[in-house]
């Protein structure tokens, strides 16, 4: 059987927000996040589509210390086959899928698009913005757009049907119910 985290004595504990991601770009967008914003994040990253579930996650957070107001956030990318459906037999995790891929949601910082699109269409896109683009990999400047330009990119997603082909939910991580919330209640 394994170990609860010991609970700290005396001292009310934020929460933590458990972000599980399936790749590189996603861990590196959501550090950025944490260090930008300087809030209580924990990256689980590389977890494929196929092993994604709630014992999954139940496991992850076993031997953590958890609140009553943490919370439970997947981000993965809509364009493989089923990932929604799995996604949403998951209780009480807040969804932040792109459609076709987080490249869409970086896009939305710097434009608005609603033509379909597919990963390599929105890789392409991104590149001609920033020709330094890697996945996993932000310059100076696109790390400084990423942040300045949150609430832009969170209206123009929010314009869209949410896991329609293009759309982006990451807005719900970064809006005022998540990471925006947290900064006002901890300062």
């Amino acid at each position: 059987m394994a170990r609860k985290a010991k609970q700290p004595r005396g001292k009310k504990m934020n929460p933590t927000f458990f972000v599980f991601c399936e790749g590189k770009t996603e861990a590196a967008y959501v550090d950025l996040l944490r260090r930008s914003f300087r809030v209580p994040v924990e990256i689980i990253a590389r977890v494929s589509d196929s092993n994604i579930s709630q014992p999954y996650i139940d496991r992850c957070k076993r031997d953590r210390f958890t609140t009553s107001e943490d919370k439970t956030f997947l981000m993965f990318d809509l364009d493989v086959p089923g990932m929604l459906e799995r996604l949403r037999k998951i209780k009480e995790a807040v969804l932040l899928l792109s459609n076709p891929s987080i490249e869409y949601w970086f896009l939305l910082h710097y434009k608005d698009t609603n033509k379909e699109l597919s990963s390599a269409e929105c890789l392409a896109m991104l590149k001609g913005i920033d020709a330094d683009y890697q996945k996993g990999i932000f310059s100076t400047a696109m790390k400084k757009v990423l942040i300045d330009a949150i609430e832009d990119a969170a209206k123009r997603a929010k314009s869209k049907e949410a896991y329609t082909n293009p759309s982006s939910t990451i807005h719900l991580l970064t809006d005022s119910h998540s990471l925006m919330e947290y900064l006002d209640l901890a300062f």
